[in-house]
């Protein structure tokens, strides 16, 4: 079992301050503290001859209006041989050597040819570029209280309240507060149109409203016996998962929306994710269980067995992120007992790799245009760690926040990761970059059996 709540639900309603408002970072004034110096260049010195010029040097340059004219052709040679003729002791840059052509040819400046560079190594910020205030945000590590919608609409859940904030214009609305006896909020998620948005509650519920118009679609009951702190969409089907060890697929375009249920949990399900084809569902629990369903095997009459069975975590599995690139590919976190990133082949069940990541990971989120994965965890440095896929070496740690990371989502475009953790902040980091343009795609060819070869 993870370590879960570390506060009450006491002090949801006492909130000491307006949530999601930027914090203001002072800066130092890096002009007056970071004075630039020059430092000379040493290994460019010749510390000898300097010492001649400011000792010998000067008797002789004093003695040259005596010497015969033999003796001042023997000096001028002499300094040519023993490279004396420098006026410059000191030395701040060397000078770039003279390229030598191996192999010149008659018109050498045509003959060069521009080489392929590598990929320039793309720069990855250290610090979040923004951090806004989350004030009484659950700290607890089996809930999801943290979605990024496709319409570039950020929904986090504070105590009982829903808030949206509009990454477009910055702009914060509250959608919904729900009362003492049904909450607090233990999950939401965005519909993939990122217009409604389903809302867990502490209660069993789940609530469906509609964010442009700020209005209540319906609330699904008896799905489970306690609260719902997993879901996941899949088109019109809204998967659950509760407390209760159950995972229940809900049609939301029908009265009676529970249309199949998924059993092999005992303990609650805090991590669901569907595959990119809506073929196979991911579940986690705090039974250091992951379960890997098979959409074509799901009944409605009853319980559906599932297809895979991975039992080599030693703690709550929370964090799940199917691959981008290979969609038969999962990867898997396990909580502060177990600590290791695990890639399973789900069309055998097989495990690929494990990596011991040295703290608990409570989310992972493939990059959009990359192969990398990044990891998100708790004690002791609460840090990101940005992985290379597959060597899984570390491209980068970012750290910021002063309690465990609880929670991450991903922008539409894939470039920023949105982060809130106990320490009652939200975090913006721009850790995947800027998707490379696209190349325009060659034009259609309408030409009837064109690929066909042609009979003369």
């Amino acid at each position: 079992m993870d370590a879960g709540s570390l506060n009450s639900f006491s002090n949801l309603n006492g909130q000491s301050k307006w949530p999601l408002q930027e914090q203001l970072l002072l800066r130092r004034n890096s002009s007056k503290e970071n004075m630039d110096r020059f430092i000379p260049n040493r290994s460019a010195m010749d510390f000898d001859y300097a010492h001649y010029m400011l000792t010998e040097g000067r008797e002789t340059k004093q003695d040259q209006t005596v010497c015969s004219p033999a003796k001042e052709a023997y000096r001028k040679l002499l300094a040519e041989s023993l490279n004396m003729n420098r006026t410059r002791i000191l030395a701040f840059k060397n000078k770039p050597p003279t390229p030598v052509e191996h192999f010149p040819s008659e018109n050498s400046t045509a003959s060069v040819r521009p080489t392929n560079s590598a990929k320039p190594r793309r720069h990855i910020p250290q610090s979040s570029e923004r951090t806004l205030d989350a004030p009484d945000l659950v700290d607890d590590f089996y809930l999801n209280l943290l979605d990024w919608g496709s319409g570039n609409v950020l929904a986090i859940a504070l105590g009982n309240t829903v808030y949206l904030w509009d990454a477009s214009d910055s702009s914060t609305s509250e959608l919904v507060t729900v009362d003492d006896e049904n909450g607090p909020v233990t999950s939401v998620s965005w519909a993939p149109d990122g217009r409604h948005i389903a809302i867990g509650l502490n209660n069993s519920e789940v609530q469906l409203w509609d964010s442009t118009s700020n209005r209540q679609l319906r609330t699904m009951r008896g799905c489970h016996g306690s609260r719902v702190g997993s879901m996941a969409w899949n088109n019109h089907i809204l998967t659950t998962g509760g407390m209760d060890g159950q995972i229940v697929n809900n049609d939301v375009r029908i009265r009676s929306h529970v249309v199949e249920t998924y059993r092999g949990h005992q303990q609650e399900v805090c991590g669901l994710k569907w595959s990119a084809s809506g073929q196979q569902l991911a579940s986690g629990g705090n039974d250091n269980v992951v379960h890997i369903w098979d959409r074509s095997m799901a009944s409605s009459n009853s319980p559906t067995q599932w297809l895979h069975r991975l039992e080599d975590h030693t703690s709550a599995v929370k964090a799940l992120a199917w691959c981008p690139f290979q969609s038969n590919l999962l990867a898997t976190g396990g909580g502060g007992g177990d600590r290791t990133i695990k890639f399973w082949n789900t069309h055998t069940g097989a495990c690929l790799n494990s990596v011991d990541t040295g703290s608990q990971v409570s989310a992972l989120l493939w990059s959009k245009n990359e192969r990398e994965l990044l990891s998100s965890h708790g004690f002791t440095q609460n840090q990101l760690t940005l992985w290379k896929y597959p060597s899984m070496a570390k491209m980068a740690e970012l750290t910021g926040h002063t309690s465990r990371v609880l929670y991450m989502a991903q922008s539409p475009d894939g470039c920023t990761v949105a982060t809130a953790a106990g320490d009652e902040t939200l975090r913006f980091w721009n850790v995947f970059g800027a998707p490379e343009v696209a190349k325009a795609a060659p034009k259609a060819n309408h030409e009837p059996f064109s690929q066909l070869n042609r009979i003369r």
